[in-house]
């Protein structure tokens, strides 16, 4: 990342992360009032949110795979053409099988903007700037999800459709200018001799499970079970047990949020340098865990304001010490396994904001225990793989 041109291309990609991010946040606030037109409510809403995340499940390894074929500049483009299209379908939908149909083309165009932009920041980092890479776009994910319901909720005082048409005109102009200015840089797989078979998503899923990092994707699908677990219930959990308001539900989020930008930003790649990736993964997989937990024993805003930060602190440095260990391991098949981190994480936001409901019905208390048993089972594989692990990776 050394040369000036890759510098200018990794804050092109920051700035289309923070673009596709927002546009998913800007519509959160706006969503129950928006619902409402169609006479529906919370049902249909957790079934949007699945049907977002089910086509970036079946389309992550597709683009991820396609980047490592023909590049990663024009599948980026046209993930950004198409998640454009389907706001402004969104916004202008008059019957409620039109909002499932954008919300699943939106999650097809965020396919294929999340894999290959990892891929491009593996192609434009060397190993050891590639931590520092993969966590300043993280840093515009997150700012993206923070900064995106506060703009949803100021444009939707013009008109409730007015966020979806500005998300729409924010994302072509983001693809008109990786047009001009995102090189086109050539996937090194390309220089292999070995021809790749196209393969069906069920033969890439099954493929993934011989590679190195496989490990690392059990752990994506659990950290992001676990994070959507935890941000599908906090709202509803704070509301029935303390009352919250909406105004103190939402700064429980943003400023979770926005400790996250700051550590990506500036901390994490000092990290990743002195204690190695995978010692960061572990140390934040225990921290969520207890995180988690504490939330059924801390009463009142502030306390659970603190332990709330601390779980998406955890995350946030989660993510990109995941995604570089993954791209660190993938050799030349950066594009895959880029695509497979995106379906991994994918089948976590499926799953679980489909079970945390479950278990809320049933008791508040649920989620949060079944979250932090998973997050150790996964630490315990975590720590099991590194202790027997024999891959050369800087540590």
């Amino acid at each position: 990342m050394a040369s000036n041109s890759n510098r200018f291309a990794l804050y092109v990609l920051m700035f289309n992360m923070f673009i596709a991010m927002s546009g998913i946040g800007l519509i959160i606030p706006i969503m129950p009032a928006y619902l409402d037109t169609f006479g529906v409510a919370g049902q249909a809403l957790g079934f949007l949110i699945a049907m977002f995340a089910f086509a970036q499940f079946l389309f992550s390894p597709l683009a991820g795979d396609l980047s490592d074929k023909f590049g990663r500049k024009y599948l980026i483009i046209i993930g950004l053409v198409i998640f454009g299209l389907s706001q402004l379908m969104f916004g202008a939908a008059t019957e409620l099988w039109i909002l499932f149909l954008a919300r699943f083309f939106s999650g097809v165009g965020s396919a294929f903007i999340v894999p290959p932009m990892m891929a491009f920041v593996a192609d434009i980092t060397t190993e050891k700037e590639r931590g520092k890479g993969m966590g300043l776009l993280g840093a515009s994910m997150s700012l993206g999800f923070m900064i995106g319901p506060a703009i949803g909720g100021f444009l939707a005082e013009v008109s409730i459709h007015f966020p979806f048409y500005v998300a729409t005109a924010v994302a072509l102009i983001a693809a008109v200018i990786s047009i001009f200015v995102l090189p086109n840089i050539k996937p090194s797989i390309a220089t292999t001799s070995i021809p790749v078979k196209r393969e069906n998503l069920i033969q890439q899923m099954k493929r993934s499970t011989k590679t190195p990092y496989f490990v690392m994707l059990i752990v994506v699908l659990v950290f992001s079970f676990g994070l959507a677990n935890f941000q599908a219930t906090i709202a509803l959990y704070v509301d029935k047990k303390y009352g919250f308001t909406p105004g103190e539900i939402a700064a429980l989020i943003t400023a979770g949020g926005f400790v996250g930008v700051i550590v990506q930003t500036f901390v994490i790649n000092k990290l990743f340098n002195r204690f190695g990736e995978m010692k960061v993964i572990l140390v934040n997989l225990l921290v969520s865990a207890l995180a988690m937990i504490s939330v059924l024993f801390v009463d009142g805003f502030w306390p659970i304001l603190i332990v709330s930060s601390v779980f998406f602190t955890a995350a946030s440095l989660l993510r990109p010490a995941v995604n570089t260990l993954i791209s660190k391991q993938a050799g030349t098949e950066q594009g895959f396994a880029a695509g497979m981190n995106n379906a991994y994480m994918s089948l976590g936001n499926m799953i679980g904001p489909a079970l945390a409901g479950i278990l809320f019905d049933i008791n508040m208390s649920f989620p949060y225990i079944a979250g932090t048993l998973i997050l150790v089972i996964c630490f315990l594989i975590a720590s099991t793989s590194y202790k027997k692990s024999t891959v050369a990776v800087p540590l």
